[in-house]
């Protein structure tokens, strides 16, 4: 006989599970699982029911609860929420999950829904919402429901306070507006708890950008500045707030290769890991990341000529004194997307830069969009990362 379902309670007190208090310490993703238990996560978010059948036997195995996501339309052309048959087909679909995993002992919360609500004014949506909110507390009293957003606004705060009032928390996916979360759900007057079920540095929406339209990164050294500072202001003082779920464990490619994720491609971890860490178990790891205090181009966000010479620096430190190696990369900073709209790693040009911090070379031939990568490794599997945009035409 497997384990036994630990009933999870969310009320004005905070979240209990198994009758004792539960501060959510998670991150977004199911790869790599034993290295997030080891940073001191004690949790992970799934966004859809695909990930259920891979993750749910591993995170039992490691003792990881799971905030399992089931995934909702957004209002389209194909689906409405104002068409009852549509909602009777979602709402039949959430019903079976909920009786399929309801008694898996790593199951933590139901997500009804991502990002799904658009401007928060139809009311249609938010009653559909409420409605399998309901049928989640009828075939599952053991795990409480809740919708992630967006980000919060007025409206949004206004149209589940009125129509979906069953949601036992709010889950917000925020970035650079997490500094001030604490106080705008105050202001909007959000009186029930919430939990931060995405974060990280800004994101390349929120950066400034190239005439064509190409994001300005932050190197993960100020990405970890960031995080910790808004993690401490709207995160880590508890109350409302049961817990986080940083965005993205492992690496993804969304903007850049190394916008949002935790790792480099090649696996090393970055500064924002030792940050979670620091957060999650009070201590920091006993050999953390390199920092980089800049990275200099005249070319940086520049239109060039195809060949034309690039000059590029790098400055960056070792906290523990490691010693410091270089790669350089050119990477096509075009966007392309597989059949369900994820995008695909940016191809590498087979241009070779010099490994060292202070380098000079010649831009691509072809004309195009591209994205000088700069990394910094440690040689004790840590990374330090760095990007600027270039044009060639």
């Amino acid at each position: 006989m497997g384990a036994e379902v630990m009933p999870v309670t969310v009320d004005a007190s905070g979240m209990k599970r198994g009758g004792k208090p539960y501060f959510i310490k998670g991150a977004g993703g199911d790869t790599m699982i034993p290295a997030m238990v080891a940073a001191g996560a004690n949790s992970l978010r799934l966004w859809g029911q695909d990930q259920f059948g891979g993750a749910f036997p591993v995170a039992e195995q490691y003792g990881l609860t799971i905030s399992a996501g089931i995934w909702l339309e957004s209002e389209c052309s194909w689906f409405s929420y104002h068409n009852p048959e549509h909602c009777k087909k979602q709402t039949q679909r959430v019903r079976e999950l909920i009786l399929e995993y309801r008694g898996n002992p790593a199951l933590l919360s139901w997500g009804l829904g991502n990002e799904m609500e658009g401007d928060g004014k139809n009311a249609a949506l938010w009653q559909q919402v409420d409605q399998l909110a309901q049928l989640v507390h009828e075939l599952d009293p053991a795990h409480p429901t809740f919708t992630a957003v967006a980000g919060m606004n007025a409206d949004k705060a206004a149209g589940m306070n009125q129509h979906a009032p069953h949601l036992d928390y709010v889950g917000v996916n925020t970035y650079a507006a997490l500094p001030g979360l604490r106080t705008d759900l105050e202001r909007m007057e959000w009186k029930r708890p919430y939990v931060v079920t995405e974060f990280g540095a800004p994101g390349f929406w929120e950066r400034p950008k190239t005439p064509w339209g190409a994001g300005f990164e932050q190197t993960s050294t100020e990405k970890a500045g960031f995080v910790r500072s808004a993690y401490e202001k709207s995160i880590a003082p508890g109350g409302a707030c049961l817990g986080s779920y940083v965005f993205v464990w492992g690496q993804k490619q969304e903007a850049s290769a190394t916008w949002f994720g935790l790792h480099t491609l090649a696996g090393e971890s970055t500064a924002l890991l030792d940050v979670m860490q620091e957060m999650w178990t009070g201590k920091a790891p006993a050999n953390q990341a390199p920092a980089i205090t800049a990275l200099t181009s005249t070319q940086a966000g520049q239109v060039l000529a195809p060949g034309a010479s690039v000059m590029a620096s790098i400055v960056a430190t070792d906290p523990e004194g490691d010693a410091l190696f270089y790669r350089w990369q050119i990477a096509n900073d075009v966007t392309q997307r597989n059949a369900v709209g994820q995008e695909l790693p940016c191809a590498i040009l087979p241009l070779s830069i010099p490994s060292k911090a202070e380098v000079k070379f010649s831009a691509p031939a072809q004309p195009g969009n591209y994205r000088v990568m700069a990394y910094v490794l440690d040689g004790k599997g840590h990374a330090a990362t760095a990007n600027f945009p270039v044009q060639v035409k």
